[in-house]
């Protein structure tokens, strides 16, 4: 996905969907939150915390909630776009501007606007033990300094690399992504430091 450095340009390179960008950013803006970029999309935040974003994708644009699990839905629009891998957050999908009720959207705002002032939060659970899959193991008890390398990394991109490798379905990317990360984890960073501090 490409990083964009203002919201200008995200909705430049999203252009096929401005019509439907426009009327999301317009439902967005109008709240009380602050507009920002971060991991290079728009991000709308109260008090400096998360609370919703906007997404554009082939088939639909999306605005999600970063704490959306706490949100009544009462009209059943929101899910779970990666069930399994996020506890808090949801996401409404539209797939034209007909389907965007602004109205709709507000009241969803709103709310949201409300649990992240009174502190509603899914706290990410911290000293989760990681698990190293089979391939990452292998490379690591195969070259002694990459598993000093490994080891002296934080629990946390532990768990980055060995999730990277985990979720690759194929042998044969296994390996590559192998290949990939040892340069990586050889020189002490994660795998996601990059997007730090966005």
């Amino acid at each position: 996905m490409q990083r964009h450095k203002t919201v200008d340009e995200f909705m430049q390179a999203n252009s096929e969907w401005a019509a439907e960008l426009e009327l999301l950013r317009k439902v967005l803006r109008d709240s009380e939150m602050e507009e920002t970029v971060k991991w290079g999309i728009p991000t709308y935040t109260v008090n400096g915390k998360n609370v919703a974003g906007l997404g554009a994708f082939k088939s639909h644009v999306a605005v999600w909630f970063f704490q959306g699990s706490f949100l009544t839905d009462k009209h059943n629009k929101l899910i779970n776009a990666q069930e399994g891998k996020t506890k808090g957050m949801r996401q409404w999908r539209f797939n034209n501007s007909g389907d965007i009720d602004p109205k709709m959207l507000a009241e969803y705002v709103e709310e949201a606007v409300a649990n992240q002032k009174a502190g509603r939060e899914i706290k990410v659970a911290r000293n989760i033990e990681v698990v190293v899959p089979p391939e990452l193991q292998q490379a690591l008890d195969d070259d002694a300094s990459l598993g000093k390398s490994f080891a002296g990394l934080t629990p946390g991109r532990q768990r980055e690399y060995a999730a990277y490798i985990d979720d690759a379905k194929r042998a044969t990317t296994k390996l590559s992504r192998l290949e990939k990360i040892r340069p990586m984890i050889e020189s002490g960073v994660g795998l996601n430091d990059k997007y730090r501090n966005c």
